[in-house]
């Protein structure tokens, strides 16, 4: 709870035109909002730019949060707008999601060798994934949301981020279990 007041009243102060807030708040969200841009098209400065974009417009738009979702949905759903209106505007609407590389410390090489195996593995098969499904994974276990603001995120009902998620798990379950 306390991230997202901190939130709220970063954005109050973004809103009051202070640029210590909007950097402030601009840190805290980067990074998942580039992972959720970079995990939704192939172009690493597509997302990038797309990113600025939604910074921008948080900046000039401060003032009319409506207080309706958290600030972090908020920023993430103009975020997807700004990448969507890029990737129309360049005619490449597609998606491509990325699963972030987790360090192995186990000092034994056949460990390692097979989480870097699993690893290829879960990645092949969240390819597999279509990309709805796809975005509503990445949402609900990378940046960790609850359904409801993926909904809000995605522009969807709550009822049909659940079943993208179950779809997602039976195939992602399926795929991982006949490559054993």
């Amino acid at each position: 709870m306390q991230g997202q007041e901190d939130d709220q009243l970063l954005l109050q102060a973004v809103a009051r035109g202070e640029k210590a807030a909007m950097h402030a708040l601009y840190q805290r969200h980067h990074d998942a909002l580039y992972a959720f841009l970079r995990g939704r098209c192939e172009d690493e400065a597509t997302a990038m730019d797309a990113l600025q974009d939604a910074m921008m417009e948080v900046w000039r738009n401060a003032g009319r949060f409506s207080g309706k979702s958290s600030v972090r949905t908020w920023i993430f759903a103009i975020a997807r707008n700004r990448l969507a209106d890029r990737l129309r505007r360049g005619g490449r609407l597609s998606y491509v999601d990325e699963v972030p590389e987790t360090a192995d410390t186990a000092p034994d090489a056949a460990a390692v060798m097979e989480a870097s195996q699993d690893a290829l593995r879960l990645r092949a098969c969240l390819a597999g994934l279509k990309a709805a499904q796809r975005a509503v994974i990445r949402l609900a276990f990378y940046e960790e949301l609850p359904y409801g603001e993926i909904a809000e995120i995605e522009g969807i009902p709550v009822g049909t981020v659940k079943t993208r998620i179950f779809h997602a798990k039976q195939a992602l379950m399926h795929c991982l279990g006949r490559r054993r």
